[in-house]
C-alpha cells in the first residue's frame, strides 16, 4: 500500500515536472518568434513602402484584428515618409482611411489607442535625434564621417531632426516596433540592402532576437517574394557574422 502511494506521488511529480518543462519551452519559443502584431507591422510597412496598395488594404484589417490600434497603424504609415517618401506614406494613410470607413459601415468599432505624448515646446530635435541615433546604433555619430554626411551635411541634419528626432521621439510605438517597421520597408523595396543591413544591426541593438530576424526573413520571402527574401537573408547573414 505504501509502495503504491509512493509510486503515485513519484508519477505525479514527474507529470508536473514535464508540464512545467513544456511551459518553459513554449515560453522560450514565444520569445523567439514574431507575434501576429509584429508580423502585421512588417507587412503594413512593406506594402506601404513598395506602393502595393491593394495588398496593403488586406494587411491593414489584418493588423487591426491582430491587436494594433488605429493610432499605432497611423504611426507606422507616417514613419514610412522617412523611408519611402511622402507620396507612398500619404497613399498608405488614404488606404487606411478607406479601410476604416468600410469597417465602420460593417459595424466594426476599431480601437483608437493611445495618442503620442506631446513633445516639449522647447525641445531641440537635432540634439534629441542625435542622442537617439547614437543609442540605436551603439556608437557616437555626432560628427558623422559617413561619405553621404560629408558630401551633403544637411541630409544628416534631416536624419537627426526629422527621423530620429521628430518621429522616433513619438512614443506611440516602441523602438522595437519602429525597427520592425523599418526593416519591413527596406526589405520590401529594391536597392536598399545597405540600409537594411544597418537596421538589422540596430534591431539587434534594441533587443530583437536573432531567431526573430530569421523569422523576419522567412516572412519577407513569403510576403514580398523569394528574391526580396534572399536579399534579406544575405543581409542578415552578414550582420550575424560580424557580431
Amino acid at each position: 500500500m505504501k509502495s503504491t502511494a509512493t509510486k503515485s506521488i513519484f508519477l505525479l511529480i514527474v507529470f508536473v515536472g514535464a508540464v512545467l518543462l513544456q511551459m518553459k519551452i513554449a515560453t522560450a519559443k514565444e520569445a523567439h518568434v514574431l507575434t501576429n502584431k509584429e508580423q502585421s507591422i512588417i507587412t503594413i510597412a512593406g506594402y506601404t513602402a513598395s506602393g502595393d496598395i491593394e495588398s496593403l488594404k488586406i494587411a491593414l484589417p489584418a493588423g487591426l484584428e491582430a491587436g494594433l490600434t488605429i493610432n499605432e497603424i497611423n504611426e507606422i504609415l507616417v514613419q514610412m515618409y522617412a523611408y519611402a517618401g511622402f507620396p507612398r506614406s500619404l497613399n498608405g494613410i488614404n488606404a487606411f482611411v478607406e479601410v476604416l470607413n468600410n469597417r465602420k459601415q460593417q459595424g466594426i468599432d476599431d480601437i483608437q489607442g493611445e495618442a503620442a505624448t506631446p513633445l516639449p515646446n522647447d525641445i531641440n530635435l537635432q540634439t534629441k535625434g542625435n542622442a537617439t541615433r547614437n543609442t540605436l546604433v551603439g556608437t557616437d555619430l555626432t560628427v558623422n564621417q559617413a561619405p553621404y554626411a560629408q558630401a551633403a551635411p544637411v541630409i544628416d541634419q534631416y536624419l537627426k531632426e526629422h527621423l530620429f528626432g521628430a518621429i522616433f521621439a513619438r512614443d506611440t510605438l516602441s523602438y522595437k516596433q519602429r525597427e520592425f517597421a523599418t526593416i519591413g520597408a527596406l526589405a520590401a523595396m529594391h536597392g536598399t540592402s545597405a540600409q537594411l543591413s544597418s537596421h538589422l544591426q540596430v534591431s539587434l541593438n534594441v533587443g530583437i532576437t536573432k531567431e526573430q530576424l530569421h523569422s523576419f526573413t522567412s516572412l519577407v520571402s513569403n510576403t514580398f517574394g523569394a528574391d526580396q527574401g534572399k536579399i534579406a537573408e544575405q543581409a542578415l547573414k552578414k550582420v550575424l557574422h560580424s557580431n
